[in-house]
């Protein structure tokens, strides 16, 4: 069939699909390493599937023997892109993996990582946690220079500048190639005698550092890789630190500038697991203190404390002790839901929002509650729960969110939309207080927010989200958010239609 010209009855399947899409910002990848293992491909599978949490659009995993590389990646989930029978032809000691969330570059299947490419370094696979915010002005120059891209992805171009170093030693070429990016990285780079872990000189995304009993290295985004792979956590690898491991062991270097640490909050406010450390804190410590800050700025008399989950859980508790007020589970969220559903011809009202959320009647009726969140971006979904709070019996509704108001897109890996888009940035409290329907709305205090993490002292955060300033400067002229980088306007390997 053409999909130009689909019949009518196709279309009118089509426009009964719902696309269910969580407003909350997303995080663009979790990325797992681990060298001199006899199964290194299983255990990077492990690692990968307890950070399917930061990114559910493709999984890839790249092994060596010593000798090749061996790739497989596809779209979709951990579990279903990966077969026993594929993780055994991923044969060797060490490998590379990556779960992957578009910020720069479209969803398609050739922008799925670990990338993999040969130069006359010889073959090298590199996964990215992170965003470049110079990529757009590299991509053209090496372009204009002969370069094929073969993506649309931020990280190609770091690939590109490597494989344009005038040195034969790969060390060499990825500090040359990070001197010239820009932005937010952690990244594994496996060649088929070495294993490289590097971090961006400001910090932003969280890279780990463990060990085995059996002696093998490992990397991973979160902490909570290492629980599910046996691994001990032996510290973060630094802001602007190179670590190499090869058969004649491990060795730190530090190539790039040093800058100012600007570490990601938002990865203790939303994206990290709360069993995980990140930056050398527990996230759950610091939830549950975000709560109990927000208690204590933000007092209201009420009956209940409900978290939105799960997420909110953990700062809702925080509340809930904080303020003596008790803590419930009032709203229960679909683990289950995909993106997309076929609505019946009678319209349900708030379809979406149903399909993932739904209110335990008997906890909120003739209450008072507190309705605890992380954070608001759009403030669409949040309407639609408080209308099914109110429609099942609640007497009155106080939102109270864990971080302070988000009115700046992020341009350092997270997917967080235009000021335009941002509620917080184009509203007053009161007027988003009428939106959302609620007797009262509260932000957790910036000060606060910095304070819930038990170091915050010696340790130095980006905020920009929250309060526009950048740490690292960058053109704004045609950059609305990060996706609006790199566009593709074709259909790839799948049709609407069918």
């Amino acid at each position: 069939m053409d999909s130009k010209n689909p019949s009518s009855k196709n279309i009118d399947s089509f426009q009964n699909h719902v696309i269910v899409q969580d407003e909350k910002p997303k995080d663009e990848c979790a990325i797992f390493g681990i060298f001199n293992c006899s199964e290194a491909s299983n255990f990077t599978y492990l690692g990968l599937y307890s950070m399917q949490h930061r990114g559910q659009e493709s999984s890839g995993i790249v092994s060596t023997d010593g000798e090749l590389l061996y790739r497989y990646a596809n779209m979709g989930l951990v579990n279903t892109v990966f077969t026993e029978k594929k993780l055994k032809e991923l044969i060797g000691t060490a490998a590379i993996g990556h779960n992957r969330y578009s910020t720069t570059g479209a969803s398609f299947l050739r922008n799925a990582q670990p990338l993999r490419v040969e130069s006359h370094l010889g073959g090298i696979a590199l996964a990215h946690n992170g965003n470049l915010i110079n990529s757009y002005d590299l991509r053209k120059k090496l372009e204009s220079e002969g370069s094929i891209f073969q993506t649309t992805i931020d990280t190609e171009t770091i690939v590109h500048l490597m494989a344009k170093s005038k040195s034969k030693d790969v060390l060499v070429a990825v500090s040359e190639a990070l001197k010239v990016v820009k932005g937010a990285y952690s990244l594994l780079i496996l060649t088929s005698k070495m294993l490289i872990a590097v971090r961006d000189p400001n910090g932003f995304r969280p890279l780990v550092m463990g060990e085995r009993n059996d002696g093998s290295i490992v990397f991973a985004s979160e902490t909570c890789a290492f629980d599910i792979t046996d691994t001990k956590y032996i510290r973060d690898v630094e802001p602007g630190e190179m670590i190499v491991i090869n058969s004649f062991g491990m060795k730190s270097y530090f190539p790039l500038p040093k800058k100012s640490h600007s570490l990601c909050i938002f990865e203790y406010i939303y994206f990290s697991r709360p069993d995980s450390y990140i930056f050398g804190e527990s996230v759950y410590s610091v939830r549950k203190s975000l709560g109990a800050y927000l208690a204590e700025e933000m007092p209201i008399e009420a009956d209940v404390v409900i978290p939105v989950p799960d997420s909110a859980n953990v700062a809702a508790l925080g509340y809930s002790e904080a303020s003596g007020i008790p803590f419930r589970t009032g709203l229960i969220r679909s683990h289950y839901i995909g993106r997309t559903f076929i609505e019946p011809d009678q319209k349900i009202r708030d379809f979406g929002a149903k399909i993932k959320y739904n209110v335990i009647r008997e906890v909120v009726k003739d209450k008072r509650v507190i309705v605890v969140d992380d954070s608001i971006m759009r403030g669409t979904t949040s309407r639609k729960i408080i209308k099914m709070i109110r429609e099942a019996g609640a007497k009155k509704i106080h939102m109270r969110i864990s971080s302070p108001p988000t009115i700046s897109p992020c341009y350092y890996g997270i997917d967080i939309p235009t000021h335009s888009e941002l509620i917080a940035a184009t509203h007053t409290i009161d007027e988003i207080k009428k939106y959302l329907r609620v007797d009262s709305i509260s932000y957790l205090k910036l000060e606060s927010m910095l304070k819930a993490v038990q170091g915050y002292k010696k340790l130095k955060f980006c905020h920009a989200c929250f309060s526009g300033k950048y740490p690292v400067g960058f053109k704004t002229s045609g950059m609305g958010n990060q996706k609006s980088l790199f566009q593709e306007y074709s259909v790839e390997e799948t049709n609407l239609y069918d």
